[in-house]
């Protein structure tokens, strides 16, 4: 019983079902993609030059209480905000290690991305000539974010819980009676609430960036197909962190959609990226549309292997 519904649960599209079922349950893959939006972190303001002026007023504030006036090496600050938050007790299963990746480029301007411990993603959001330029800017907004987040109205608090419920209903004309149901839309949202109350809203993030994922490869509406309640899902996957093998099942369904209406890979990745270019200038957390590059690079590079070297 316990390997069925395990089967039942899978990330992949095509988990525990025949191929014949796979096909009927594939969704259509459209342009947007749509998923729920990412939780917006204040501090992430649309006019680009008010977003550089609060996150250089963050950085200088951080610097003034930690080091003294002057300048601040970025990259360093990020790095020993983390070790200090690890030093103080924070829960970092995988260590304080901040992670960068440049992307490949012979010519500015140049992109880096930054991953935080947790898994929270940020990318420079300014025209960066050089790469050392672009690592500074991804760790200016990832030092703002993780200095932003420490502030108690951050925290997810009773008060916090009631007032989203209610804000939720107002806006998708629910009642009260659905807020309690956990088999209903507002009812899951309040469940994953409490489930992660006292945890702030960029770990709340991350949590919610494996459901994100799950709709938009079409899992979650597989996994009502396959009679998977909405709170076995919810709690199954609030302890699942993501990992490679969830990305594989995901990558693996984009190969066979991309096998079933050729181009489908192409148009989902160019989508995919525009989405990723616009949140990172925004100043963004970028988790979501991060992984979703990579899954989808990794059906691509699926797809390669599939084929011989002659063909």
């Amino acid at each position: 019983m316990d390997t069925l519904r395990a089967q039942r649960l899978q990330p992949g599209v095509g988990a525990g079902v025949s191929t014949g079922t796979l096909r009927s349950l594939r969704p259509g893959v459209t342009g947007s993609s749509a998923a729920p939006p990412p939780i917006g972190l204040p501090g992430s303001p649309g006019n680009p030059a008010v977003l550089r002026e609060a996150v250089e007023a963050v950085v200088r504030s951080f610097a003034k209480h930690t080091q003294g006036y002057g300048r601040v090496n970025v990259v360093e600050a990020l790095q020993e905000f983390w070790q200090m938050k690890q030093t103080r007790g924070a829960d970092l299963k995988n260590g304080a290690l901040v992670v960068y990746e440049m992307v490949p480029s012979n010519s500015p301007p140049y992109v880096c991305y930054v991953t935080l411990p947790g898994g929270s993603c940020f990318g420079s959001f300014q025209f960066c000539p050089t790469k050392a330029e672009a690592r500074r800017s991804a760790a200016k907004i990832a030092l703002m974010n993780s200095v932003f987040n420490e502030h108690p109205s951050r925290r997810i608090t009773d008060e916090f819980i009631e007032k989203s419920v209610s804000e939720a209903l107002a806006t998708y004309n629910g009642n009260r009676e659905e807020a309690d149901n956990p088999n209903t839309g507002i009812g899951a949202f309040r469940f994953m609430l409490e489930s992660n109350k006292g945890k702030s809203m960029l770990e709340f993030q991350e949590l919610m960036t494996v459901f994100q994922l799950l709709h938009w490869n079409g899992s979650l509406k597989a996994m009502r197909e396959r009679q998977c309640s909405r709170q076995e899902v919810l709690s199954h996957y609030s302890h699942r962190a993501l990992d490679d093998d969830m990305r594989n099942q995901m990558a693996m369904d984009w190969v066979n959609r991309e096998q079933d209406t050729p181009g489908t890979l192409t148009r989902e990745l160019a989508s995919t990226e525009r989405q990723l270019d616009e949140a990172r200038l925004a100043g963004k957390e970028l988790r979501y549309h991060k992984e979703k590059k990579d899954i989808l690079m990794l059906a691509a590079g699926q797809l390669g292997n599939m084929h011989s070297p002659n063909c």
